[in-house]
């Protein structure tokens, strides 16, 4: 395993495997108040292949690895390898952020906090950090402020995963029970990302509880006539057309859900009937 983690360190660049993440991140992001103290460095120094340093290089494998080991959820060696990270580079904000993605992961929140805090301390216009800060306070209970952490990464013009940020927003509203701010939030994204089933969906369901039907069905169709769909897509969209009456169509995607998904708990309500459930 080490020699294969070193390998593909060797031949990833460090952006592609981070992206993994961040919702971001490195995903697939977020409390700004952390990120104006006292001692904030506006921007960190930037480094090109030419002049940067043998330790930011050294910290640079370091990461790949700990970003690999994420991947396997082997958490323990991937924060060995962020301490080294860091230790190699302690001004680099990269590592603090990577451990703060591990620790959120393994249920550490208040560790992972400080964690994002850090890596904010350090370079204060990282959106992708305050992307990831926000999830961290949303699974916090800290909606207001998972709140400002999203709308700080989205304030920044050059920032390039708006669309999982409005997502992330509009899932926390949902936990929140703000479901009219949820669906504003999930039209933001789909906007920008209109092949993203899972905000798809999440309008679909949003509109066929409020009873917009019609429009539901557009989203609805709109994934379930790809190979997006998925049993949960499927068993909505039977619900819209058997509301809306088009049996047609109704017969369609019950065939669809009995074949590819024909263990599923969808699957299971479509032959109880159990179309109010």
């Amino acid at each position: 395993m080490k020699y294969f983690c070193n390998r593909m360190a060797r031949s990833l660049p460090l952006a592609g495997l981070m992206l993994v993440f961040g919702s971001v991140l490195l995903a697939g992001g977020l409390a700004g108040c952390a990120a104006n103290g006292p001692g904030v460095t506006a921007s960190p120094e930037v480094y090109t292949e030419s002049d940067e340093p043998e330790s930011r290089k050294r910290a640079t494998n370091r990461l790949k690895l700990a970003v690999l080991y994420f991947q396997d959820a082997k958490y323990n060696f991937a924060l060995d390898e962020v301490k080294q990270a860091i230790q190699t580079d302690p001004s680099w904000y990269q590592p603090y952020w990577m451990r703060g993605l591990i620790q959120m992961q393994t249920g550490e929140f208040g560790p992972a906090e400080a964690s994002f805090q850090k890596a904010l301390s350090i370079n204060a216009n990282s959106a992708d950090v305050k992307h990831n800060y926000g999830v961290l306070l949303c699974k916090m209970k800290r909606p207001a402020e998972a709140r400002r952490m999203f709308e700080a990464a989205l304030a920044d013009p050059a920032y390039t995963q708006r669309a999982k940020t409005w997502q992330e927003l509009a899932n926390c509203q949902m936990v929140s029970g703000q479901k009219a701010d949820a669906e504003a939030s999930f039209m933001r994204s789909y906007e920008l990302d209109p092949g993203n089933a899972v905000t798809g969906y999440n309008l679909a369901n949003l509109m066929f509880e409020r009873g917009e039907t019609v429009r539901a069905q557009f989203y609805a169709r709109r994934i379930n006539n790809t190979d997006r769909a998925t049993a949960e897509s499927l068993w909505l969209g039977i619900k819209i057309e058997r509301s809306l009456g088009v049996r047609e169509a109704q017969l369609q995607l019950e065939g669809q859900l009995r074949k590819r998904f024909g263990q599923s708990r969808e699957a299971l309500a479509l032959e109880r009937g159990a179309f109010n459930e």
